[in-house]
């Protein structure tokens, strides 16, 4: 998730979950082992966006994209940085349609000149483009869950700049569906999110399999809306930003990567 609201509790340095093999990886609400029947195997997979399939950003990452902002709206990287967090919400719950609109928010809120705005705009679609570079082992991965029949979807924390941008990524070919907060009108962990993505993807809760890295408590949010969860370490390493994270003891796997051979695997106790 990106430039997480000012006052949030922010973590880079979140101890990794404990992961296992990942034919030994327990799924569902209950740490505990079971002789009950195995959960039936998902049809569907629903990943988070940010730290799952791409990089989270870093701290130096986002200080060196606030500084670029600041260069275009004649401010101290300071200031531009501060706007980015307290626009945060704004920008990623559905009060802004549009880059566009993104672009005069910011411009506004920094007290810079209306001439920065087509400039400013140029910069958030290349660096949402960028944000949206996935690794060729992962695109692997989303395309042989595809080809055992997996429908996927992505459900994100994202502002327009980023929905704008997802046609033309790598990441897009891959999913049956995509849910983005802006879109939405609501944020992690709300569950009307969860309930779109299932709409869309046209699939029960206990059908589904939600993955992410367990920022904005979307794993717990996944499993009050009925589905299983399984974490995965965030992608991007420990120095990527988070926030909105809560305890987590259910089921981890190291990456993305590891999908195909989970679900290949799954009920294999």
């Amino acid at each position: 998730m990106r430039y997480p609201p000012t006052g949030t509790s922010m973590s880079t340095s979140l101890s990794a979950p404990a992961t296992h093999p990942v034919g030994d990886v327990l799924l569902g609400p209950s740490p505990q082992r079971s002789s009950a029947a195995p959960a039936p195997h998902p049809t569907a997979v629903i990943l988070d966006l940010f730290g799952t399939l791409v990089a989270a950003p870093s701290v130096v990452e986002r200080r060196a994209a606030a500084a670029q902002f600041a260069a275009i709206l004649r401010v101290s990287p300071a200031v531009a940085e501060s706007v980015l967090s307290d626009s945060w919400q704004a920008r990623h719950d559905g009060q802004m349609a549009s880059t566009t609109e993104v672009a005069v928010h910011l411009v506004a809120r920094c007290d810079a000149s209306a001439a920065c705005v087509n400039e400013l705009e140029v910069l958030l679609t290349r660096l949402a483009h960028v944000r949206l570079q996935a690794d060729a082992s992962l695109l692997r991965a989303l395309e042989q869950l595809r080809r055992g029949g997996t429908r996927l979807a992505v459900l994100s924390d994202a502002s327009p700049d980023i929905a704008e941008a997802w046609s033309a990524s790598d990441l897009a070919p891959h999913f049956d569906a995509v849910v983005f907060s802006c879109r939405a009108g609501a944020v992690k962990p709300d569950r009307l999110l969860f309930r779109a993505v299932l709409r869309d993807l046209g699939v029960a809760p206990q059908q589904a399999l939600y993955c992410g890295d367990g920022g904005g408590d979307e794993l717990a949010g996944a499993e009050r809306a009925g589905m299983r969860a399984v974490r995965v370490e965030r992608r991007g390493g420990p120095s990527g930003l988070a926030f909105g994270e809560t305890a987590w003891s259910g089921g981890a796997i190291p990456n993305v990567e590891a999908l195909p051979t989970l679900l290949d695997r799954w009920g294999q106790r």
